[in-house]
């Protein structure tokens, strides 16, 4: 996807993967800017982490509380920071600067990829660690009218919606299965990576007929055990490759300063994805 994006803006750069063990991020960042790095995408357990190890917060990263782009910097001349790009050679002064891309990607996906606005909506998310905190939070600030947030620690939840309701000023967030209709439910766990794992909701506890919508953050495989009973329960589906598109894109905006090929992004995305 980002090598696609690359090429179809005409940059002379390469987009590799890297495995890196958490206890060794800190030098990794620290590493890809001495080395004079674009940029970073980072992926679970990096999130987190990277919020208390990279030298700036973006807003959007200390709004969401995780960091999953990171876009190095260098001192010009001026003594104003500016990308990386902006220099033909290396700067003697760089810094680390997090961003977060997948908050807005959740809300651009399931606009655009099941044609849903969430302001009004009531929402049930499942699963509230890393990804599913980010898009709780995000959830909220588009005007949801009711998040119901499910867990399989109970008071990680609870704390999630504690902050939530603190932050808009208003109780928006519940912990538990809703006892009405929701119009959209996500899942944000990892349970349907496998073909072995169990549907990521009590089914004593909720029926997905209940549910107008389903979205799973999962993308591979291309329809997950969740999506299959909501698609069988009636829902409209759409798996979590928008989501994947979108943040990448927006990524990429960040580290080139140019509009992203969203469209070749895409092809790309389903070729290598889907075959």
């Amino acid at each position: 996807m980002q090598n696609a994006g690359i090429g179809a803006l005409g940059l002379d750069w390469r987009y590799l993967a890297f495995e890196v063990v958490p206890e060794m991020l800190r030098e990794a960042i620290r590493g890809a800017g001495a080395m004079n790095f674009i940029g970073l995408n980072l992926t679970v357990p990096h999130k987190l982490l990277a919020v208390s190890m990279v030298d700036v917060l973006d807003p959007s990263a200390s709004r969401w509380g995780a960091v999953n782009t990171v876009r190095f910097e260098g001192m010009a001349s001026s003594g104003e920071w500016l990308p990386l790009r902006e220099f033909e050679r290396a700067p003697a002064l760089t810094r680390s600067v997090g961003f977060n891309t997948d908050a807005d990607a959740i809300a651009r996906s399931v606009r655009e990829d099941l044609g849903m606005e969430l302001k009004g909506r009531r929402v049930l998310l499942l699963g509230v660690g890393g990804a599913g905190r980010t898009a709780a939070l995000r959830l909220a600030s588009e005007g949801v009218d009711r998040l119901y947030l499910v867990n399989r620690t109970i008071s990680k939840a609870a704390e999630a919606a504690s902050e939530i309701n603190s932050l808009m000023g208003r109780s928006v967030a519940d912990v538990g299965y809703p006892g009405e209709t929701v119009d959209l439910v996500i899942n944000a766990t990892s349970l349907g990576l496998k073909s072995s794992d169990p549907l990521p909701f009590d089914a004593r506890e909720f029926d997905p007929g209940r549910a107008g919508a389903a979205y799973d953050m999962i993308y591979r495989p291309a329809e997950t055990p969740f999506l299959t009973a909501a698609r069988k329960a009636g829902c409209r589906t759409e798996n979590g490759l928008g989501m994947l598109l979108f943040q990448g894109a927006a990524a990429l905006e960040l580290w080139s300063g140019r509009p992203a090929p969203v469209e070749q992004m895409r092809r790309a995305l389903h070729s290598n994805i889907y075959g």
